[in-house]
């Protein structure tokens, strides 16, 4: 008497157990096979079946989990449990079903229980339990304790369930937009200092990748393309990824004579010359950090020499002294002008040409990435209405199309100019006549034959620019990306 009281306190403390660690899987996370696996053993190990049985399926009707105890080989798959006809009773039954000899799935039994796992009017499954054992000289059959117990554990997974599918569902679908974020700020726009770099189309998006994957090195990275296709916004990408410490430091070769230039780069000491104050220069004022030197093919090859050496020993010195300074420096150059012919021409080093070469990155041109053009033009109204404090004009279909159209001389920042000047000039709406009026267009709107031809449309724009500009050519050659030299050397 005393080992049969001993078991039975045993079993309920088992069947304790066993609800306590269901209410506990409300809140864990798990896999939905593990939550089957471990309620099939912890049933069996209470109530006592000869064999038992769980399967679950998803919102499709395909088994989706499912374990099985005690039977013999071969065991029904999961699909076959699922379309006995005691599975088509579970589904509008409220409660378990309880049979009295007979067969399932090609399984002989004495006794059957069958318990739907449920919650609300989902049926998620159901659980099996097949003969129980004789042991302990107990009675032949589930008693209604058993059944009650079953039924119970069978309530909590389901809810368990339902929690379960609930949070797969949510972790796939942020999964997924998490990921569709992703792409699509890959593919659109990328950040850089409050800059936008767009990149909708293939040519823009390996450009991005090649400099995703390099700025995180020290390497040199030389950037190649036409006036006005971005090469700054790519040399404050390199260097915002990078993490370097130092800030990020811009030069224009083509901007200052050679004389300045020198001491611009390297610095120059006190007393040099009457009235010279010490100054760094900028490969200091970037040590730890980037030097970006761009139009480095009009370098000259004096400063060549000085900048080669500089790269090589990893330290300067100043215009006018003679001891040397260290500096970290991760060296962006920039340049639309073929180094390699200037090379055969002896008017670029070779030595320094490889030096700058560590990693190339070739910008398309704007006509090579049309793609991109919609949402630039998106950006460029946004931007100049925020800027000027104007609301946006409704931009026409038309206007859209001959930008689209057009082949882009000044890339992306004549787009920017031809945007912004639509805008100015709109009266609430910019038109295919707006905008080929500002492209040169003839009467109508419409393009001449002799519009096409580059030097005219390039010519043209220029006029454009400095005609909104009031004839400063300061002002338009900032606008148009270029120096004023070269306003000069085209006669205007």
């Amino acid at each position: 008497m005393t080992e049969a009281r001993d078991l039975d306190a045993r079993r309920d403390e088992l069947k304790l157990e066993t609800l306590y660690d269901q209410l506990v899987a409300l809140h864990a996370h798990r896999s939905e096979q593990e939550l089957v696996e471990d309620l099939l053993q912890r049933i069996c190990a209470v109530v006592d079946p000869s064999a038992a049985a769980a399967v679950t399926r998803d919102a499709a009707g395909e088994a989706h989990a499912s374990s099985m105890v005690g039977w013999e080989a071969p065991a029904p798959s999961p699909r076959e449990l699922l379309a006995t006809p005691l599975f088509q009773e579970l589904q509008s039954s409220p409660g378990p079903l309880v049979r009295e000899g007979g067969d399932i799935a090609g399984r002989a039994y004495r006794q059957l229980v069958a318990v739907p796992l449920r919650y609300r009017e989902t049926l998620f499954g159901y659980l099996v339990l097949i003969d129980k054992e004789r042991r302990g000289g107990g009675g032949v059959g589930f008693s209604e304790e058993d059944r009650r117990f079953v039924q119970s554990v069978a309530a909590l997974a389901g809810v368990t369930l339902d929690g379960l599918r609930h949070l797969e569902s949510l972790l796939h679908r942020s999964e997924r937009l998490e990921e569709e974020n992703k792409l699509l700020k890959e593919r659109l726009v990328h950040q850089v200092a409050g800059q936008r770099i767009i990149a909708e189309g293939a040519p823009m998006r390996r450009v991005i990748e090649v400099a995703e994957r390099v700025a995180p090195r020290s390497v040199n990275v030389l950037v190649r393309g036409e006036s006005g296709t971005g090469k700054e916004l790519i040399a404050r990408l390199l260097h915002h990824r990078s993490e370097r410490a130092g800030p990020l430091v811009a030069v224009n070769c083509a901007a200052l004579p050679e004389s300045l230039l020198e001491s611009e780069l390297f610095g120059i000491e006190g007393g040099v010359a009457t009235g010279v104050q010490a100054r760094i220069g900028k490969f200091e004022l970037a040590d730890r950090g980037t030097l970006f030197l761009d139009e480095i093919g009009d370098l000259q090859v004096s400063l060549q020499v000085k900048l080669l050496r500089a790269l090589q020993e990893r330290e300067v010195v100043r215009v006018g002294g003679h001891r040397a300074k260290p500096v970290d420096v991760r060296l962006v150059t920039a340049t639309h002008q073929p180094l390699e012919e200037l090379v055969e021409a002896g008017t670029f080093r070779e030595d320094l040409y490889y030096r700058l070469k560590g990693v190339e990155i070739q910008l398309p041109p704007l006509r090579e990435r049309r793609e991109d053009i919609p949402q630039m033009v998106r950006h460029f109204i946004e931007q100049f209405c925020r800027r000027e404090g104007v609301s946006p004009p409704a931009f026409q279909r038309e206007a859209l199309a001959l930008l689209m159209g057009h082949d882009y001389p000044g890339n992306v920042r004549e787009l920017q100019s031809l945007v912004e000047g639509a805008v100015s000039l709109a009266d609430g709406v910019v038109d295919a006549d707006l905008i080929a009026s500002l492209m040169g267009g003839g009467a109508g709107g419409r393009l001449g034959p002799e519009a096409l031809d580059l030097a005219t449309v390039a010519s043209r724009h220029i006029r454009h620019v400095l005609r909104m500009t009031s004839g400063n050519k300061s002002a338009a050659a900032k606008i148009l990306g270029v120096d004023r030299r070269t306003l000069a050397r085209k006669g205007f």
